[in-house]
């Protein structure tokens, strides 16, 4: 049972991560199933398998990476760092994605970062910014961070910061190299905390 529950699992996952491979080179409306399958290696049907619709598969694709990112990002919260550091680690996690998972990034940007409708139905992406605006509360709260910021408005530029560059390396505006990441890691993260800190 637990071999063939493991060998589910192996199918599913070997089907997501074409499907990522495909949203990422055609684009999720250019895409269809027949495209997964065959990028997988597998016969047609057999995605129905696993998954109801195309729409699904996309869901899945980003709740399964956005789920640990997220787990990511709240150890960071769960640390007793001090406010700046959590928020460059936060940074860094966010960025460095681009790194690791090049083509999920491409599909998130491109598919929910643009779609007001598939973002209103996964309902996650605030998720991070929340986790920022928590951060710079608890900086406040401490004295780490002026206590004249907006925790708000500040989170929404952090995290808008941190949007663009990866819009930019998606869309090839942006120099995305491992050093290009890490001069963007070290900007956003100077830019940020010149304006969160008393000067």
């Amino acid at each position: 049972m637990v071999e063939r529950t493991q060998a589910v699992e192996d199918k599913r996952r070997q089907l997501l991560d074409a499907a990522v491979r495909v949203f990422a080179r055609k684009g999720f409306h250019a895409s269809r199933v027949g495209d997964i399958a065959e990028e997988a290696g597998v016969a047609h049907g057999l995605l129905y398998h696993y998954f109801k619709s195309k729409d699904q598969v996309l869901e899945a694709v980003f709740h399964e990476n956005w789920s640990v990112l997220l787990a990511r990002i709240a150890s960071v919260e769960e640390t007793d760092e001090p406010a700046p550091d959590q928020l460059r680690h936060i940074a860094t996690i966010v960025l460095r994605t681009w790194l690791h998972l090049p083509d999920v990034v491409r599909v998130v940007i491109r598919e929910f970062g643009r779609s007001p409708e598939l973002a209103e139905r996964i309902g996650d992406l605030a998720q991070p910014i929340d986790a920022i605006q928590r951060v710079i509360e608890r900086g406040i709260g401490r004295g780490e961070f002026r206590k004249d910021v907006d925790p708000v408005f500040a989170a929404a530029v952090v995290y808008g910061s941190i949007d663009e560059l990866l819009t930019g390396w998606v869309l090839g505006r942006l120099p995305a190299g491992e050093d290009d990441v890490a001069a963007a890691e070290r900007t956003l993260c100077e830019v940020s905390l010149l304006g969160l800190q008393e000067p």
